[in-house]
């Protein structure tokens, strides 16, 4: 029995300091991991802001000039029929759109959904504006019922409402 004691007053005090040490290194150990993870998504978004707010500029700039007014002055050129500005129009805006596709990857999905339907409904309205013309009609005839068709739909167009969106994302990240 002397021995057992023995033992035991050799083992016992071993084992707790093992106990201790293991559990002491273990909390060490994940402090670091979490560190070290907190490093990385800190390196990762030093990275990533400034593509993020790259792709927000863009964005706005896109619903910007995806914007019937502004699309107009860009591509409105003399003595064009109501049909070649329509098509003028329908394809200057489905440009600006594919040249910015790729900024999807640094937004929101709920973003891009808004987005792109402020961009739908933008080409469904110039499809509408032109259904009645005679392809052949002055262009101001088209002009003039999308300018009628704006006012009535009234403020923010939904471009104007993808651009508030942007912005409101944007100032998530600060």
């Amino acid at each position: 029995m002397s021995l057992f004691l023995e033992i035991l007053k050799l083992t016992l005090p071993a084992l707790v300091v093992f106990f201790t040490v293991y559990f002491m290194l273990k909390l060490l150990l994940e402090e670091r991991q979490r560190m070290d993870a907190m490093l990385l998504r800190q390196d990762a978004q030093k990275v990533t802001l400034p593509l993020r707010l790259q792709a927000y500029e863009r964005l706005t700039l896109l619903c910007d000039r995806a914007s019937i007014p502004n699309t107009l002055l860009r591509v409105r050129m003399p003595d064009m029929t109501a049909a070649q500005l329509t098509h003028a129009l329908l394809i200057a805006i489905n440009q600006e759109f594919d040249h910015n596709t790729s900024q999807q990857l640094y937004v929101s999905e709920t973003l891009w959904r808004i987005i792109t339907v402020a961009r739908q409904q933008t080409l469904t309205l110039i499809t509408q504006a032109a259904e009645g013309l005679d392809p052949q009609e002055s262009d101001e005839a088209l002009v003039q019922r999308l300018f009628a068709m704006l006012e009535a739909q009234g403020e923010p167009t939904p471009l104007q409402q993808a651009i508030v969106a942007i912005r409101t994302e944007a100032g998530q990240l600060f």
